[in-house]
């Protein structure tokens, strides 16, 4: 101070530079000796911070703000903030103090993100703490102890100034007994947008609400009439019921102004719970459902939020776009089960809403998009791909947001949705302090992008599919408040795709290369594709010898839908055992039209034939089906040739036995096949394969039974004339007897021996008398071929022809 009063450009006099140095060295004993005395107080001042913020790293207090309200402030309101501070050190904090601290208006987005990352360092800029009688005092805080706070300031105490997002602070100070000094020791940064009138332009936000659920239904129907559905587990009527995830976005989404976002399979599914309908145990089993009155009554809700309001429809299931392009394009008959999600959604909420769906829309996980992921979702007929801003990024390097539609050629749309806003609500929300920084992180985030120009813009707000019940208390929450503000307004999602592009916006779709690993690691394999494709060829097979295609077609059509869903991301597992179950119920089903097992058969005869026996334990009836029968030896010929085949058609529940004509060519053993196949020569099933011993008459064995009857005749013949001799000798005797015989007149003993009707011949004689016809003996070969039965073929059964 002495050298401060001196005169500029002169040296100060000797007797001043004496007293100077005799004051300072006066003034500098007592510390010295204090210095002496008390090292250890030494080493404590020494590391005692010129200010409260010194203190490095996170604290060692804990700062939850639960809430702030409001949260989009206005000249005369009060500012209410509450919560909680908690110890996590092992030391007693004493002398404490919470307070509100405020700094300056922020200029950029980017400087928004910074103050988010680092919410609660005490290296960061604190602002200034408003201080005076808005601060809340604690005695103590004891280690591991929650203590409540609340403060409220008048916003006119804040002394805010230009329009804006203003960083907000609500800090802890105090001390402990190894840091007995004031030090900040807890913070938690926040914002606070403050845009008290009208902004001059206002952008126009369109939010997407979405109403999107996991798969819940299988393939399996029950048999009866109205194919009963069964599900795989009950967990969507835990959703629907009151305070369950769909039934929260429901009741919230009804009094917003935002575009619903909805998976018609979802639909679909919380319609058949309104009937009969059966749950899958961990056993296999099923049970009745029984929350069809949860189900109507969220329907019924549903049809009330969604009137007159703009519903846009995914295709059913929600299809993986990003794996389909990936992995699935290269997998024949892929990309026909997403034009078949497309073509059903109309049918599948119109009647259920009773409203007609926007449905050129396409949405790719996360908003990620590459050349390959567009043409893939245009395939189908969107012609509007829902992209986000961290994926198709600007290059062009405009010093705003530029609005969300942009044309990227092909007469297709990429409407791109703000990534920060899109995923403030991401994480977990659970604790009341996570939703209300998301809420004033996202409201600060639309501030700051209004105030980037005075053009007006349409911005896209796409959040995640499937938000928590928490997740979707925030956006509730920041919705409100954005609709309640004064920078922004509503917009349906169709009017912000069809809005004036920025001429200056990047249309540009990046490469494929480009296209985020930790995305991709999550995607469909191609292997899933090929296993989809399988069942579908089955199913092709199987629906050609139906007569009632539908019972099968559509469960079946809808499950492969399903498993190509974008909810397996991260389900692996889940995900192969659900394509598992559908191929498994789709070869039980094939499995009930199948030939009856025949077993080895011996052939007696030159021609014979041979029944086959089609069992269908099908509810419905089956034809368009052929049996062949095929013989792989030249001993046996079937129909004349190696082999034949004849129509099929058997009633539900129902078989049919198929025979074939058979002619032996030599003895021995001959391998039959019996095989179904489609009219259009497809094999149904597996085939039965029997054998065949043919034993027919051979040359030598005919000659034998030749020479047998011509000895026969020959015998007959000699007994004839033996007895032709006999008779005429005892005529001859009889004449020479002349009238002296006893016996009557014309009578012979011949007739006395055998009068007519006698029955005693001789041993060893026919008894054939000429002129009349011999009866058959048992001798005589049985006919060739009996008459034909309808019966089916036993097991063991032996075929004599």
């Amino acid at each position: 101070m002495a050298e401060a009063a001196d005169f500029p450009g002169t040296s100060p006099s000797p007797a001043r530079r004496w007293l100077r140095r005799t004051g300072a060295l006066l003034a500098g004993a007592p510390l010295l000796a204090g210095l002496l005395q008390l090292p250890a107080a030494s080493t404590a001042l020494a590391a005692a911070p010129t200010s409260p913020k010194a203190v490095a790293g996170a604290g060692t207090v804990a700062v939850a703000l639960d809430t702030l309200s409001p949260s989009t402030p206005r000249d005369g309101d009060t500012l209410t903030v509450s919560g909680t501070v908690t110890n996590t050190g092992k030391q007693a904090v004493t002398g404490a103090h919470v307070g509100l601290r405020l700094g300056s208006v922020l200029t950029t987005r980017s400087a928004i993100d910074d103050i988010s990352r680092d919410s609660t360092d005490l290296r960061t800029g604190t602002g200034t703490e408003v201080g005076g009688s808005y601060v809340e005092k604690f005695t103590k805080l004891t280690p591991g102890v929650a203590q409540p706070f609340s403060l409220r300031v008048p916003v006119d105490k804040l002394d805010l100034g230009d329009d804006g997002v203003y960083p907000l602070a609500v800090s802890l100070s105090g001390q402990t007994s190894a840091q007995p000094w004031d030090q900040l020791l807890g913070i938690q940064r926040t914002f606070l947008p403050w845009q008290p009138a009208e902004a001059d332009t206002r952008t126009r936000t369109t939010y997407l609400w979405p109403l999107v659920s996991t798969v819940h239904m299988t393939a399996q129907t029950r048999s009866n009439e109205q194919q009963t559905p069964v599900f795989l587990n009950d967990d969507l009527a835990s959703e629907i019921s009151p305070g369950g995830r769909l039934d929260q976005l429901l009741s919230l989404g009804k009094d917003l102004d935002v575009t619903w976002v909805i998976d018609p399979n979802l639909l679909a599914s919380v319609d058949a719970m309104t009937h009969n309908y059966q749950v899958r145990a961990d056993d296999g089993t099923t049970t009745a459902g029984t929350h069809q009155a949860v189900a109507k009554q969220w329907l019924a809700d549903l049809q009330a939020a969604v009137k007159n309001k703009e519903v846009v429809a995914l295709p059913f299931a929600d299809p993986d776009l990003a794996s389909l392009a990936h992995n699935g394009t290269r997998v024949t008959g892929s990309l026909s089960h997403l034009k078949e999600a497309t073509d059903v959604v109309t049918n599948t909420v119109e009647p259920i809403l009773h409203t007609v769906p926007v449905t050129d829309f396409a949405w790719p996980v996360d908003g990620a998009v590459d050349p390959s992921i567009v043409k893939v979702a245009t395939s189908a007929g969107a012609d509007k791909v829902i992209a986000r801003n961290d994926s198709l990024q600007e290059t062009g390097g405009l010093p705003y947001t530029p609005s969300a539609a942009r044309p990227i050629g092909g007469g297709t749309t990429a409407v791109v949705a703000d990534a920060r806003l899109s995923t403030a609500f991401q994480g977990d929300l659970i604790k009341a302090s996570s939703g209300t920084l998301a809420v004033q992180t996202f409201l600060a985030q639309s501030l700051a992008l209004n105030g980037q120009t005075d053009k007006q813009r349409s911005i896209v707000v796409a959040p995640q599919r499937m938000p928590t019940a928490r997740q979707a208390q925030a956006m509730a929450e920041a919705i409100t408040a954005l609709q309640d503000g004064t920078w922004s307004e509503s917009q349906e999602l169709s009017a912000a795709a069809s809005a004036k592009p920025d001429p200056g916006a990047t249309t540009r779709v990046p490469s494929t290369s480009a296209y985020p690993s930790s995305l991709r690691k999550r995607e469909l394999p191609r292997a899933a594709f090929e296993e989809i494709a399988s069942t579908q060829a089955e199913l092709d097979s199987f629906k050609v010898i139906l007569t009632d295609q539908s019972r099968v077609v559509t469960p079946f059509g809808r499950a492969m839908n399903r498993a190509m869903s974008t909810s397996w991301r991260g389900l692996a597992t889940e995900a192969a055992a659900y394509r598992t179950g559908v191929k498994i119920y789709l070869d039980r089903l094939t499995g009930q039209v199948r030939l009856i097992d025949k077993s080895d058969t011996k052939l007696s005869g030159r021609s014979a034939t041979i029944p086959v026996t089609v069992q269908n334990n099908l509810v419905q009836g089956v034809g368009h089906l052929r049996l062949r029968l095929t013989s792989t030896s030249p001993r046996l010929e079937i129909g004349g040739e190696s082999f034949d085949e004849q129509p099929v058609t058997v009633s539900g529940g129902h078989s049919q036995t198929v025979k074939f004509t058979t002619t032996a060519k030599a003895n021995g053993q001959a391998a039959v096949v019996a095989q179904l196949y489609t009219e259009d020569g497809q094999k149904y099933g597996e085939p039965v394969t029997f054998d065949v011993k043919v034993t027919e008459f051979t040359a030598t064995v005919m000659l034998v039974i030749g020479g047998g009857f011509l000895l026969l005749v020959l015998a007959g013949f000699r007994m004839y004339t033996h007895r032709k001799r006999a008779a005429a000798r005892e005529a001859d005797e009889a004449e020479e007897a002349g009238p002296d015989s006893p016996d009557e007149p014309g009578e012979t003993d011949d007739d006395v021996r055998n009068p007519e009707g006698s029955d005693d011949r001789p041993e060893g004689e026919s008894g054939i008398r000429p002129g009349v016809e011999a009866p058959e003996q048992p001798s005589d070969p049985t006919a060739d071929t009996p008459a034909e039965s309808t019966d089916p073929s036993g097991t063991g059964e032996r075929v004599d022809r």
